[in-house]
């Protein structure tokens, strides 16, 4: 099957994930998540990209980012990805690529998914294991969006800045969001959605998605829809041939 092209709308928030290639380690000490975070924030300002949350595990990273253009996540993946490369193979004595070919991306439905999402993303470390809450995680927008940490990468969403009106109380009414698990249906959705292409949301936004860019926003149903007035007369002329 043909790898789907990349949706990439102004103002729409993206959810992208880069691999290190063979799922191999990409940082290898706290000076590498520094300098990646730097060259994240120095790319994200000179492509007009918001960063709203991140994380960076051993061998992969995700991000929660909005352009201001269609070009601006590719512009700064490609630059960062190259740049980071290079340290990395000057840093160890190494050569030879880093990344696991090119990073997987999809739209988010900013209303429904947009803080789902972002929890997602700041949980990573705690299911894999390697810590027991987001706080104990270094390398993550959770010390900013819920600790008031100075990130200076980080652009609130105008959905987190609703969380309340005052810095303190945005930051206690996102932590309060991770009192509850995520759901396996959108933890489901979200992990699909990025690694296939298909956009995170609700039917309405992926049905305004594929008007504005002719591309489908979700697989077919398997078998056709049995419930539709279409399938059932589809399995009627079967019947009578």
């Amino acid at each position: 099957m043909a790898r789907l092209n990349r949706l990439n709308l102004p103002d729409v928030p993206q959810h992208v994930i880069q691999r290190g290639n063979n799922r191999q380690a990409s940082f290898f000490a706290d000076d590498d998540y520094a300098v990646y975070l730097d060259k994240l924030h120095e790319y994200a300002r000179k492509y007009s990209v918001s960063v709203h949350a991140f994380v960076l595990m051993t061998n992969h990273v995700h991000l929660l980012m909005t352009p201001s253009d269609e070009r601006g996540i590719s512009r700064l993946m490609q630059s960062l990805g190259r740049y980071y490369v290079r340290y990395v193979n000057s840093t160890y004595r190494r050569s030879g690529t880093l990344w696991e070919g090119r990073y997987r991306s999809t739209l988010v439905d900013g209303e429904g998914y947009l803080l789902a999402v972002s929890r997602y993303i700041e949980l990573n470390p705690v299911r894999a294991n390697m810590v027991s809450h987001p706080r104990d995680y270094p390398w993550s927008s959770y010390q900013g969006n819920a600790l008031g940490k100075n990130i200076k990468l980080i652009r609130p969403h105008p959905l987190y800045m609703a969380l309340g009106k005052e810095a303190k109380e945005r930051q206690n009414a996102y932590k309060k969001l991770f009192r509850r698990d995520i759901d396996e249906d959108t933890l489901v959705k979200i992990r699909q959605g990025t690694n296939k292409g298909w956009v995170i949301g609700n039917d309405r936004f992926k049905v305004e998605i594929e008007e504005m860019t002719g591309r489908r926003a979700s697989p077919k149903p398997r078998g056709g829809d049995r419930k539709s007035k279409q399938f059932k007369e589809r399995m009627r002329e079967k019947a009578n041939k």
